[in-house]
């Protein structure tokens, strides 16, 4: 429950702090003392979004911090947990609007997203404002009303998983039909470079190995040339490199056995000698083998020119990527082949989980009718309870298409008059009307919700009298199991209350205006609920009329 409001530097409030308990809390104040502005404050700290304008104090940061009470909440336990949050018996929700613009919320001191603080402070409190009665003219909000009394969250969550994974199903098979459409218009065309592909048979680094076999062949008689020089040189003349190599190590030998030194020179001469004669030996056979071969030089050039053809066509550097390209193409094709398959394997997977969607749609929509009969005749004995005997609420369901609340279209219909023509609330319900068929409804959800405050902001719009006395009991019936606080000018609801707060305005040092709040003592409780009644010359039956009302 809420146990703490504290609120500095918004609108004409400068600082204030209240301090919650259980039971029915009433607040009550002149017109303009700032009760709506309460409410704003405690939207704001609720996720609503900030307003630079509702700054008491331009250049001052304004701050507003409200308590609650979790001990006994195991979902606000668990969502804290999910979040990395600490976890303790309270939590703490703040939100801070500094003159720049910006804007931060805070739970438990650690800095969160306003989308976490929203979420985290639906399961904490439901505030009810004037213009709330708008979603009761909106169908589409109709079914959210019907499913909070089912309770079946469960089960809505269970189906809303499944209805996801059938539209995403859906969608990625729409993706693969036109990919498939795309393929198959291009399959002759993939076919074609293939084959084309297939039949020159690309090989990784062949071109580069061609290239150099071919600048062999197309320089043969120089490179014969030059070979010839070389091995004449090592070998072949009179004074070749080898032989004066061998004398120099058989002079040097004669003498190695008196010099150390001399046998590892002459050992590295040896050893020179031996390497000199095996390139000779290879530049021999390289010499031999180098041969005019035109008929090779013709086939290589061929290839090398329809290897360098392809690369042109493909845009690719080497045929490396030739390769790469080749087996892409074998798989466009096989994508092909295999297309119809594919679809078929999604279409079933889709059926399948449509199946499972229609069963889940079908629970929902029965528990939904269920519930019905049961809302109708709780509310419509609600509703004379709040002076509308004659009115009538029916609960209308209808099928339609599926979406992600399942297959139902619901509307509460309205009749004030018991004239049998239910119409749609937004054309029949008067906004007094309104605010009673909310307050019986808020009523009715009341005993199927976990939260543990619920806020009324001024619920007794268009009522007055006994109707009013009856409303101020529905309040205080629903606080036996909540804690409840509402906003109310209407002395008969707030002789209910168990608590009650008084808003005022006063002048400060500087002549500006403030809002400030006070609890009420009994005598002093006595003395606002008479003026209420009686205005300001109140008199000794106006005070034994509230005794009364407080009784």
């Amino acid at each position: 429950m809420l146990t703490r409001l504290h609120i500095r530097n918004y609108a004409i409030i400068k600082e204030i702090e209240i301090q919650f308990q259980e039971g029915l809390t009433i607040i009550t104040g002149e017109t303009g003392a700032g009760k709506s502005i309460l409410m704003g404050a405690l939207s704001l700290v609720l996720g609503e979004r900030a307003d630079l304008k509702s700054l008491f104090i331009k250049d001052d940061k304004c701050f507003i911090e409200a308590v609650f009470d979790i001990e006994n909440l195991e979902s606000v336990k668990t969502f804290l947990v999910e979040h990395d949050l600490d976890t303790d018996h309270e939590v703490i929700l703040r939100r801070e609007i500094n003159p720049n613009g910006k804007t931060r919320a805070f739970i438990n001191d650690t800095p969160v997203t306003l989308d976490i603080l929203s979420s985290l402070a639906s399961k904490l409190i439901d505030l009810h404002r004037q213009f709330d009665t708008q979603q009761l003219q909106q169908s589409s909000e109709h079914l959210h009303l019907l499913d909070e009394v089912c309770a079946h969250q469960d089960s809505l969550r269970n189906y809303q998983h499944q209805f996801k994974n059938w539209k995403s199903l859906q969608l990625t098979y729409q993706v693969i039909v036109s990919q498939n459409q795309t393929i198959k218009q291009e399959l002759d065309y993939h076919q074609f470079l293939f084959e084309e592909l297939a039949t020159f048979q690309p090989k990784e680094g062949e071109l580069e190995l061609i290239e150099q076999e071919l600048f062999l062949l197309t320089h043969s008689e120089a490179l014969k040339n030059s070979l010839q020089y070389s091995l004449h040189q090592l070998k072949e003349r009179d004074d070749s490199i080898l032989s004066m190599i061998k004398g120099m190590s058989n002079q040097l030998e004669s003498h190695a056995d008196k010099v150390v030194i001399l046998q590892e020179l002459n050992a590295r001469i040896q050893s020179t000698h031996i390497e000199l004669k095996e390139i000779a030996a290879e530049i021999e056979s390289l010499q031999n083998a180098t041969q005019p071969d035109e008929a090779r030089m013709l086939s290589l050039t061929e290839r090398v020119n329809e290897g360098n053809r392809l690369l042109k066509k493909h845009h690719c550097l080497n045929d490396s990527q030739l390769v790469a390209l080749q087996i892409q193409l074998a798989q466009k094709i096989q994508q092909a082949a295999t297309a119809d398959d594919e679809e078929h394997i999604l279409q079933k997977q889709i059926d399948e989980t449509f199946h499972h969607v229609s069963k889940l749609a079908a629970t929902l929509s029965l528990t939904r009718k269920q519930n019905i009969p049961a809302i109708e005749q709780k509310v419509n004995a609600l509703l004379k309870k709040v002076g509308m005997p004659n009115a009538e609420l029916k609960v209308q369901q209808t099928t339609t298409d599926y979406n992600e609340y399942g297959n139902d279209k619901v509307d509460i219909l309205f009749d004030a008059n018991q004239t049998g023509n239910f119409s749609s609330i937004a054309k029949v319900a008067s906004g007094g009307e309104l605010s009673r068929l909310m307050l019986c409804l808020k009523s009715l959800l009341a005993h199927s919700t976990s939260l543990p405050t619920l806020i009324f902001d001024e619920i007794d719009t268009g009522i007055s009298g006994e109707t009013a006395m009856q409303v101020g009991q529905i309040l205080k019936e629903l606080s036996a199991n909540h804690q409840l606080i509402s906003i109310t000018h209407l002395p008969q609801i707030a002789g209910k209350a168990h608590h009650h707060l008084f808003i005022y305005k006063q002048k400060n040092t500087v002549g500006h205006l403030e809002t400030h709040i006070k609890v009420l003592k009994i005598d002093e409780r006595i003395e606002v609920l008479a003026e209420m009644l009686s205005g300001k010359k109140i008199n000794e039956k106006a005070r034994e009329m509230v005794k009364q009302l407080m009784e």
